[in-house]
C-alpha cells in the first residue's frame, strides 16, 4: 500500500492493464510525492471543487483528495481508467465524481455552478494548449474558476510566462499575462512519467485577474495573430492586413518595432483602436 492507503499506481496501471495511449497525450505521472507537490501548489482545497482533466489511473486526483479537496470532478475519455478511478472513489466516498467524455466537447462553467472552483491537471499534451486558451478567453470575466495549476511540456509553460523581450513571447503569453498573473511553480523531469516523454514537463499556476484591461477577446486575438504571424518584420509589415502604420500611428506606437517588444497594455491599445 502507498501513502493514502490505496495500491501503488505501477500496481494499478499493470491490473487494470492501461498501458498509455500516445494519441490521448497520456503520460502517467506515478510520483505521488509529485503529485502531492502539485496539489499544494493549488493551495487550500478543503472549501473547493477542483475539476481535473485527463486523470489517468488517478495519480494527481489521489493526491487532490489526499490533500484535503472538498470534492473533485474528473473527466476522463479513456474508458480503460474507469475502473480505477471507481476504486480511488470508493476510498474516498462521495468526493470523486467520475465525468465519462472528452474534455474539448465540455462546458467546465456548469460542472460546478455553486462553485468556488479550482481546475488542478496533468493536462495531454495534445489538448493543453487549446484547453488554456479556451479558458483565458472565456467571454465572462472573472472567470468560473479561482485558478489553474496546470501541467505542460516546458516549452509551453514558458511561452505562457513570457513577457515582452523574450524569445518565447506571443500569443500566449499576452493571453495569459493580459488576463492572469502567471508562474511557473517548478520542473517535472521525464523519468518521472510513464512513459518517460522526450521533454521536461512545468506547473504553471494561474490566478485571474479580477479587472484585466478591456479589450475584445477576438479582436486582440486578431491583432497576436497577424503580428507574430511575421514576427521577425516590423509591425508595420505584419499587421499590414489590419491597418498596418495608419493603425499604429493612432496609438503612437513606432511602426519600425518587432512584435515581440510590444508590451501587453500595447496590444490592448492596438485592439481597441480596431
Amino acid at each position: 500500500m502507498s501513502v493514502d492507503g490505496l495500491p501503488p499506481l505501477r500496481d494499478v496501471i499493470q491490473r487494470h492493464q492501461i498501458a498509455a495511449k500516445k494519441s490521448l497525450g497520456q503520460n502517467f505521472l506515478l510520483d505521488l510525492n509529485l503529485t502531492s507537490k502539485v496539489a499544494r501548489v493549488a493551495g487550500d482545497l478543503s472549501h473547493h471543487t477542483i475539476i481535473e482533466v485527463g486523470p489517468g489511473p488517478g495519480g494527481l486526483t489521489r493526491a487532490l483528495l489526499m490533500h484535503g479537496a472538498k470534492k473533485v470532478i474528473a473527466i476522463e475519455r479513456d474508458e480503460r481508467c474507469l475502473a480505477a478511478l471507481a476504486e480511488v472513489s470508493e476510498h474516498y466516498p462521495g468526493r470523486l465524481e467520475i465525468v465519462s467524455g472528452d474534455a474539448m466537447k465540455t462546458d467546465f462553467a456548469s460542472l460546478a455552478p455553486d462553485g468556488p472552483v479550482r481546475i488542478v491537471a496533468n493536462l495531454p499534451y495534445n489538448i493543453g494548449t487549446e484547453l488554456l486558451i479556451r479558458w483565458l478567453t472565456d467571454t465572462r470575466w472573472p472567470p468560473f474558476y479561482e485558478s489553474l495549476t496546470l501541467m505542460f511540456q516546458r516549452e509551453v509553460a514558458q511561452r505562457i510566462v513570457a513577457e515582452a523581450g523574450d524569445s518565447a513571447y506571443g500569443r500566449l503569453g499576452i493571453l495569459a499575462g493580459w488576463r492572469t498573473r502567471a508562474h511557473i511553480a517548478f520542473d517535472i523531469p521525464p523519468q518521472a512519467f510513464s512513459p518517460p516523454p522526450k521533454v521536461t514537463s512545468s506547473v504553471v499556476h494561474l490566478v485571474p485577474r479580477e479587472a484585466p484591461l478591456v479589450a475584445d477577446v477576438k479582436i486582440l486575438g486578431r491583432v497576436t495573430e497577424a503580428a507574430f504571424g511575421q514576427r521577425r518584420k516590423m509591425l508595420r509589415q505584419s499587421i499590414k492586413i489590419l491597418g498596418g502604420e495608419a493603425l499604429l500611428d493612432r496609438v503612437g506606437i513606432d511602426p519600425t518595432r518587432r512584435a515581440e517588444t510590444l508590451s501587453v497594455a500595447e496590444f490592448v491599445q492596438l485592439a481597441n483602436a480596431l
